[in-house]
């Protein structure tokens, strides 16, 4: 009877231990600790992860249960003062790397996005993660209370995170987004919390489409109007230009306003872009088509362990976040990989029940059943 692993070495194979290692090493400072490693770390809180675990001793008693199958992890048992001390001091800046290493083997493996046009198309957001002040007084936000906010520039080709950033929470969006450095000839779908005239003039630029929002009380003039079909719901499709005297020299150039009717709802909206060459139905649809950010939000405070934490210093809740969004990747990973159409939350509920379980991944994946061993099977012994 051919042979299988556990289910979470096989999940751990995905992450190369030599590419690991090489990554520790470069990202390490202070003083080693004997009984404790970084692979150690991060398969720890991977199984929390994994499993839900939502405190020190509960991932700690939960490894310790399965200490039998650690040696063909590669880990060590960690005490609870060892994996605090591990959370504490060693940076966060290991997982971040880590982070970037399986971006890009997902990426190779990523589907493209549900539009026509090849351009890559990205949605831009920021959401903010709940601390208490008491407990974390380093993430002070706003008068009592304290935050951490994940920004993430998430491509539609797959819905991967591919730029992410973790601030305070009393950073905006619009100063991280101009941070990012998107592939000429993207487009890049966005909120009116990223109005910035100036902005707009400088992704034009550099050939980066932008769809959005257009402001209420914008001051414009219409320069050219173009015919529409009404039976799509739009309302119109106009060239404009600024008159403001601050945006006007902010944004000199011409831009395009599509008005949209949602047909659902009767909401009447009015978005701003500097895509001339797309249909303006599908101007409307790249804008609708943002809300996955916000369902990639979603999916991560649902399903991984990124509103409660394990440690109240920086460096852990940081350390804490970078594995989610890795465990997030190897699950892309997974399901890019088997090819089949099961969500990613599917995915995620067979992994938990299977963790420790001696089974074929790709099997478990397609929904076969367990092997069972022969009848009168004996296991071979030396006597």
């Amino acid at each position: 009877m051919a042979h299988c692993n556990t289910i979470l070495a096989q999940i751990l194979k995905l992450v190369p231990r030599h590419e690991f290692e090489a990554l520790a090493n470069r990202h390490h400072s202070g003083r080693s600790f004997r009984k404790a490693s970084r692979w150690s770390q991060f398969t720890c809180l991977v199984v929390a992860q994994l499993t839900g675990r939502c405190s020190l001793r509960d991932i700690v008693e939960c490894v310790a249960s399965q200490v039998h199958r650690l040696y063909h992890l590669g880990c060590s048992k960690l005490s609870r003062s060892n994996f605090a001390r591990l959370n504490e001091n060693k940076p966060h800046s290991l997982y971040e790397a880590l982070f970037g290493k399986l971006l890009q083997r997902c990426q190779t493996m990523a589907p493209g996005h549900d539009f026509r046009f090849r351009n890559p198309l990205y949605s831009l957001d920021g959401t903010v993660i709940d601390l208490c002040l008491s407990v974390f007084p380093w993430a002070d936000f706003h008068h009592s209370k304290g935050a951490v906010k994940l920004h993430v520039g998430l491509n539609h080709a797959g819905y991967l995170p591919e730029f992410v950033t973790v601030t305070e929470g009393n950073i905006y969006e619009i100063g991280v987004g101009k941070m990012m450095e998107f592939p000429k000839g993207s487009i890049i779908a966005i909120d009116r919390g990223y109005n910035d005239y100036a902005w707009y003039k400088e992704l034009t630029d550099k050939g980066i489409f932008f769809v959005t929002r257009l402001k209420k009380a914008a001051d414009y003039r219409v320069v050219e109007r173009r015919p529409v079909s009404k039976k799509q719901g739009l309302t119109s499709d106009q060239t404009i230009a600024f008159r403001g005297k601050l945006t006007s020299k902010k944004c000199p150039i011409p831009m395009r306003r599509v008005g949209y009717r949602d047909p659902e709802t009767g909401q009447q909206y009015y978005y701003l872009t500097n895509n001339f060459n797309l249909a303006a139905k599908t101007i409307a649809d790249i804008y609708k088509s943002r809300w996955q950010v916000e369902l990639f939000f979603k999916w991560i405070k649902q399903n991984l362990k990124i509103k409660s934490f394990v440690g109240t210093s920086k460096n852990a809740v940081l350390t804490q976040i970078w594995i989610a969004l890795c465990v997030y990747l190897i699950l892309a990973f997974i399901k890019f990989q088997s090819g089949l159409k099961k969500s990613m939350q599917t995915i995620l509920r067979l992994l938990q029940v299977n963790l420790f379980e001696k089974r074929d991944l790709p099997a478990l994946l397609q929904g076969a059943p367990p092997k069972q061993r022969p009848p009168g099977f004996n296991q071979m012994a030396l006597i």
